[in-house]
């Protein structure tokens, strides 16, 4: 089962989906994780109704990174804001299926920390991870 995700991954990493930077964007954040180079650049289209009918990102990483972006650009487009919101790390897991070690986690984090920031601020990222170590305890 492993080999599946693995394979998933790679085609994501080698084939990203949604690559490219919208221009107009009604979102466009940018996030780096200083540990490991990586670095997203995440836009996104939202309508009247607050649903995303455009996903674009740019960024340079290591598979894991550029495969969760992929991923997550997949899952969020059509869906609305409320509905994105609800996403959590778990999902990004899911997505990737294997076991992420403990370097790895801003790595495969970096789409969604784009896109909570993008969208809500730092602020709410940070409470996010907050509650979200909260409930690892």
């Amino acid at each position: 089962m492993d080999n599946m995700y693995r394979e998933n991954i790679l085609d994501h990493g080698m084939n990203p989906r949604n690559t490219g930077v919208l221009d107009p964007a009604t979102i466009d954040y940018e996030v780096k994780n200083p540990l490991c180079g990586d670095r997203l650049r995440l836009t996104i289209r939202v309508d009247e109704n607050n649903i995303i009918t455009g996903v674009g990102w740019d960024g340079e990483g290591c598979a894991i990174s550029q495969a969760s972006a992929s991923m997550l650009g997949e899952e969020i487009m059509g869906k609305s804001l409320d509905d994105v919101q609800a996403l959590t790390k778990d999902d990004i897991y899911t997505w990737l299926g294997i076991p992420i070690s403990a370097n790895r986690v801003k790595c495969a984090m970096l789409g969604l920390k784009a896109l909570n920031v993008g969208l809500y601020g730092l602020e709410y990222w940070r409470d996010l991870q907050d509650r979200e170590e909260e409930d690892e305890e």
